[in-house]
């Protein structure tokens, strides 16, 4: 069995320090070789050591610049650490460079948006929603972008999508009791969503405040 391999299985057994050891040596075998550092670089992220992490992810980005998933790795490091800027260019370099997965148009799709470019972030959000059309966080997060840019029709179909396969999404149920309640007159629909939401999580204090505000509304 090769180094890389058994990293591999000494990270699924929880063997944190043999899978770096393994690892290291992985790369010190093959010091051409990106993998390796891409290994070792996933295992500091994991284990919450930034700098080390992103030391190993650079290296191996030194050694193959369209190395997809050294690249969205380290995207991923820098937008925990909350570096938005610099994770968007990473994601969409990943993105060139062939990783045309799910994940990284939603990553690409977040960044941009947690750096205030929610109009630009819309289309990678479409793009991930088309590639993984099941994973009801990706539509969610989708469906309430929509809804923030007054695409509500739109929004409203994704939202609704969620609550079919979901029925018990509270954020569901809260962004399309919010989305009835400011862009159509279905005051009753919008009431019976964000009754739902506060009674599924009791502490969503914001569904109930504009639920008591829709109630007062209709009592005046």
């Amino acid at each position: 069995m090769e180094y890389n391999e058994l990293g591999i299985k000494a990270l699924q057994e929880g063997a944190y320090e043999k899978a770096i050891e393994a690892f290291m040596k992985a790369a010190e075998e093959e010091p051409d070789n990106p993998v390796g550092y891409i290994n070792i670089a996933n295992v500091f992220a994991s284990l919450g050591d930034t700098e080390r992490a992103e030391r190993f992810f650079q290296k191996a980005i030194t050694l193959d610049e369209n190395a997809g998933s050294a690249l969205y790795g380290l995207g991923n490091l820098y937008f925990t650490n909350d570096r938005f800027e610099e994770a968007a260019k990473l994601y969409e370099k990943a993105i060139r460079a062939g990783l045309n997965e799910a994940d990284a148009f939603f990553m690409l799709g977040k960044s941009l948006k947690q750096s205030g470019n929610s109009k630009l972030a819309l289309p990678y959000f479409q793009r991930a929603a088309e590639l993984a059309p099941d994973d009801l966080e990706i539509r969610l997060a989708y469906g309430i972008l929509l809804a923030e840019m007054e695409l509500f029709e739109e929004a409203g179909k994704e939202l609704r999508f969620i609550l079919e396969k979901d029925e018990a999404n509270v954020d569901a149920h809260y962004n399309i009791g919010v989305l009835y309640a400011v862009s159509t007159n279905r005051k009753e629909d919008a009431i019976h969503h964000l009754e739902k939401a506060f009674t599924l999580e009791p502490e969503h204090t914001q569904a109930r405040y504009i639920y008591d505000m829709i109630k007062m509304g209709e009592q005046s």
